[in-house]
């Protein structure tokens, strides 16, 4: 298996939230993160059928756009009274008509959805992670990170972005919402992805 040294490294997303949290967890390693939205790299078309397939094709455009290692992570929530949705379409329930996207709207389907199916529904749920790794020859690497929860309602906290208002880690008293960053970093499915890949990379 290659590893990973010190240098460039693209992070094939244009979510800044997700952006910042893989900035945050490359920091010990002496990788220098650029965003695809600062390369100007363009968004792909997510046409995979589960995680690792769009994370793997994400990564897959950027090394072959900027000539650099790049890294792509695909997660999403899977609410299992959903039967695992919005799963790999989390980020597209979140948008809105002029492409923009608004995740209390995505958070608000999920509980209008959950409420549908009767008072007694499970709101158990987890997040998964997947994270693709591709250099600029085609070689490849993947991982997958998942943390388990339940979820409330109303949403709590102003933390994360995404659906981390509405998730409550298994054990835990605060959701990813109102958790303190390095707090979710040690517990989270792109956390657990992220040991992963540097126990088998760096």
């Amino acid at each position: 298996m290659r590893t990973l040294g010190p240098g460039k490294l693209v992070i094939a997303s244009h979510n800044e939230g997700k952006v910042r949290e893989i900035r945050d967890l490359l920091g010990p390693y002496g990788v220098e993160p650029v965003s695809a939205a600062e390369l100007d790299l363009p968004e792909p078309d997510e046409i995979g059928v589960n995680f690792i397939e769009n994370a793997d094709l994400k990564a897959r455009q950027a090394a072959d756009l900027s000539g650099l290692p790049a890294l792509s992570d695909d997660s999403g929530l899977c609410v299992e009274a959903l039967g695992d949705r919005p799963g790999i379409f989390s980020a597209r329930w979140a948008e809105a008509e002029d492409g923009s996207r608004d995740f209390f709207r995505a958070m608000q389907r999920v509980e209008d959805e959950l409420a549908a199916l009767g008072p007694d529904v499970s709101r158990d749920a987890h997040f998964v992670c997947a994270l693709a790794l591709v250099w600029p020859d085609g070689e490849s690497e993947w991982f997958e990170g998942r943390v388990e929860g339940t979820l409330v309602w109303p949403p709590r906290g102003s933390r994360g972005f995404g659906y981390d208002p509405m998730f409550l880690p298994l054990g835990g008293e605060q959701t990813f919402g109102e958790m303190d960053p390095a707090d979710k970093h040690r517990i989270s499915h792109r956390a657990n992805a992220f040991r992963k890949l540097v126990a088998a990379l760096f």
